[in-house]
């Protein structure tokens, strides 16, 4: 193993995919409840309720028990994070450290924020994917949560790379610039996907403007695809470079389906800012799904039996200013899980055709130019800042 960034596949792990925050909260809780040497949790997006507080429940009583608990919390997604619930974590024994705090003086440097979703249990029990702690994601008062996401729980070698992940951005946030963690050792280049495989996992991730295996992976698995392409994202602003490999994928005979949010979405403008990128790719022959039951917050890939799931958008924003994370993995039983959902979930979407598009209303025209517009030029404003 050359030095460099890059986490390598790792075999013998096991996966288990657990959809909406009925299934997976309790299983974290759970997770923790049974936490015996060390609880270390990554989150972007906490506000105070009925979810967060049986989160800090668990986490206090772990550190009270003598467990080392420690929390890396983004600074701006953990606005709605209470003084009461931050003092009572702070008074049980529990470490926490801020991702970038906001501060005037940094101007652009404040929208460096920490995306990632990441419970890691005693060095041996992972949970990764897309939730953060809100009533959104899971009301334990509620059978169904108003919010569709999953999580992928985990055990196996591969959890050690998702420990050294977390220490290494928790160092790195005792520096000025925590968005550019030293480097650590590892393969120098992308390793090739295994052909084919039981338990195979690898930790891809991403560092703001610094390293971006994770979106090099998902190209490069695209381009590659021989029968299907099943991505879903909530917020559908793509870099060039996956749009090319989509449209491309389809005039193939690859069968390409989006799987978007639809009306219910917290961030109407996103929506209509990416619907600008449907007419080439629905003449490329892409499928565009719009999800209709709530809001869709799920990140997932699935192309061929290759899935990719956690925090990432895959979109210009997320890959220019975010620390994001996902896992990329093998496995049999976790590529029938992953289509299992995202076969219910295209059924319960509305699907858009090139008819309707030409069709749509003229106030749907207009928020489409408007927020596609300043989305290029903001973009074009940050590109001369680099």
């Amino acid at each position: 193993m050359s030095a460099g960034p890059i986490f390598p596949w790792r075999r013998g792990n096991r996966f288990e995919l657990l959809i909406d925050g009925p299934l997976f909260f309790p299983r974290m809780l759970a997770a923790i409840d049974a936490a015996q040497h060390q609880v270390d949790l990554e989150q972007y997006l906490i506000e105070s309720g009925a979810c967060t507080t049986r989160l800090v429940d668990a986490l206090c009583a772990a550190a009270e028990r003598g467990v080392p608990v420690r929390c890396l919390f983004d600074d701006f997604g953990c606005q709605k994070l209470l003084a009461d619930d931050r003092q009572r974590l702070l008074t049980a024994g529990v470490v926490i450290r801020w991702y970038n705090p906001l501060r005037w003086r940094r101007g652009v440097r404040n929208l460096y924020r920490d995306h990632r979703k990441l419970l890691v249990v005693d060095g041996e029990v992972g949970f990764v994917g897309g939730t953060g702690s809100t009533d959104q994601f899971w009301d334990p008062a509620a059978a169904v949560s108003p919010w569709h996401e999953v999580m992928v729980a985990m055990a196996g070698p591969l959890v050690a790379d998702w420990q050294h992940l977390f220490d290494r951005q928790w160092q790195a946030c005792h520096g000025r610039f925590a968005w550019r963690p030293r480097p650590s050792p590892g393969l120098a280049r992308l390793p090739l996907a295994p052909a084919v495989g039981t338990g195979l996992g690898r930790v891809a991730y991403a560092d703001a403007q610094q390293h971006r295996d994770i979106l090099q992976s998902l190209v490069r698995a695209i381009r590659g695809a021989q029968q299907r392409i099943w991505l879903a994202t909530p917020y559908f602003l793509p870099t060039w470079k996956v749009r090319r490999a989509l449209r491309k994928a389809a005039s193939r005979g690859v069968e390409v389906r989006l799987l978007l949010s639809g009306q219910h979405t917290d961030n109407p403008p996103v929506r209509f800012a990416g619907q600008r990128y449907y007419p080439r790719l629905l003449k490329a022959g892409v499928q565009i799904f719009e999800y209709q039951p709530r809001f869709m917050h799920l990140k997932m890939v699935l192309i061929d039996d290759w899935v990719s799931v956690g925090s990432c958008n895959f979109d210009h924003w997320n890959l220019r200013f975010n620390l994001d994370a996902n896992l990329e993995a093998l496995d049999p039983e976790l590529t029938a899980a992953v289509a299992e959902s995202l076969h219910a979930d295209f059924a319960q979407s509305e699907a858009v055709t090139l008819a309707q598009w030409r069709a749509r209303p003229l106030w749907r025209r207009v928020q489409q130019r408007l927020w596609g517009w300043l989305d290029r030029l903001v973009v074009n404003v940050l590109d001369r800042r680099r």
